[in-house]
């Protein structure tokens, strides 16, 4: 009964929950309560809420088979939309807010520093990821091919602490890079742990 009225309530909860940051951020803003710097901290907001993001959806799985709750299941396509919609607010930020919309000055900022190029690659190959985060896509793919493009997240959690790495170089703050860095890492050990022990089990087979 309380999973029943968990499972009916956790979508909403979680949809509320991950709309919370980006509404106290641009409720501080209308506040001018951001510091000042506010157009910095909403870059740097959003951003970081990319990669919290990232962390729980990478989490999802190894939570589920830790707890049994199989619910959590239903969760991961909705935080992966959460995930590339922080990370487009994040990237309009950038492009409205510290380069006032000119897409020359963009370009040439991009390949003046590796971690804009990184960042906007990994938003790219979340796109793809995005557009087929759908039962229509599923079937048009085949279930296949489909898990195999959605393993790029993996790729782009990386791409994405390198980001955040080199956007802290600068200032030689490593703290929070360490943290995600470490919570993304253990994610990946244990896909990589589940993957080498379904080959084990059924050689021959891909995972």
């Amino acid at each position: 009964m309380q999973r029943a009225l968990a499972a009916r309530f956790a979508k909403p909860g979680v949809f509320l929950l991950a709309l919370a940051p980006l509404a106290y951020l641009l409720f501080a803003l209308l506040r001018d309560a951001l510091g000042a710097n506010p157009a910095e901290a909403l870059l740097r907001g959003t951003g970081l809420w990319t990669l919290r993001m990232l962390c729980v959806l990478l989490w999802l799985s190894p939570l589920r088979e830790g707890t049994g709750w199989a619910g959590l299941a239903r969760l991961r396509r909705m935080l992966g939309l959460f995930v590339f919609f922080y990370a487009l607010v994040h990237f309009a930020a950038y492009v409205w807010l510290d380069q006032s919309g000119q897409w020359d000055d963009i370009l040439q900022d991009i390949a003046k520093r590796p971690f804009i190029l990184v960042g906007l690659l990994a938003l790219l190959l979340l796109l793809p990821l995005a557009l087929t985060s759908f039962n229509a896509a599923i079937r048009w793919l085949g279930a296949a091919q489909w898990r195999r493009l959605h393993r790029a997240v993996y790729g782009i959690a990386l791409l994405a602490v390198l980001h955040f790495f080199w956007m802290r170089a600068g200032k030689r703050n490593f703290d929070q890079v360490a943290l995600y860095a470490a919570i993304i890492g253990l994610s990946l050990a244990w896909r990589l742990r589940r993957l080498f022990t379904r080959t084990g089990a059924r050689p021959g087979t891909n995972p």
